[in-house]
């Protein structure tokens, strides 16, 4: 005999809520749906932070620190997205790429938040070149300048 098709409740990536006919209120999961869609989306973070904003503009997003409070404890390194006057939540998945506004700089998610940084500046070695060292200088600042990597500072 053959087993009966099973159809999930949820997308297998992000858990985007998936409708079933004579399903009742359809369009607070398609609502729903539609907001985990808008926060990623080109996904844009505010910056990292443990608790909520006092006052969160609606449609902002931040990446949720690892020692997450309030109504963001559970979620250490999901992106939290105000929709409709509460926290929305995304888990990242691996490859998954989001832009902090607050550093200027793209993160890239694998198995974990990875934030490229600013190798150590040029130094040492019996033989100075100094136009390599020039080069390798300003290729650091271009990488910093497309936020492909963070300043040595931040």
């Amino acid at each position: 005999m053959n087993e009966p098709l099973t159809i999930p409740s949820q997308s297998p990536r992000f858990g985007l809520p998936l409708l079933f006919s004579g399903q009742a209120q359809k369009e607070f999961y398609v609502n729903e749906a539609h907001s985990l869609i808008d926060m990623l989306l080109h996904p844009a973070i505010e910056g990292e932070a443990a608790a909520p904003p006092a006052s969160p503009t609606p449609g902002a997003c931040w990446l949720v620190a690892t020692n997450a409070t309030g109504e963001w404890t559970g979620h250490a390194g999901e992106i939290a997205s105000f929709q409709a006057g509460t926290w929305l939540f995304a888990m990242p998945q691996d490859g998954m790429r989001v832009f902090d506004r607050s550093r200027l700089q793209a993160l890239v998610y694998r198995g974990g938040w990875v934030r490229p940084v600013a190798p150590d500046p040029v130094a040492g070695g019996d033989t100075v070149d100094v136009q390599a060292r020039t080069a390798i200088e300003q290729l650091v600042a271009a990488l910093i300048a497309g936020g492909i990597i963070a300043p040595p500072s931040a």
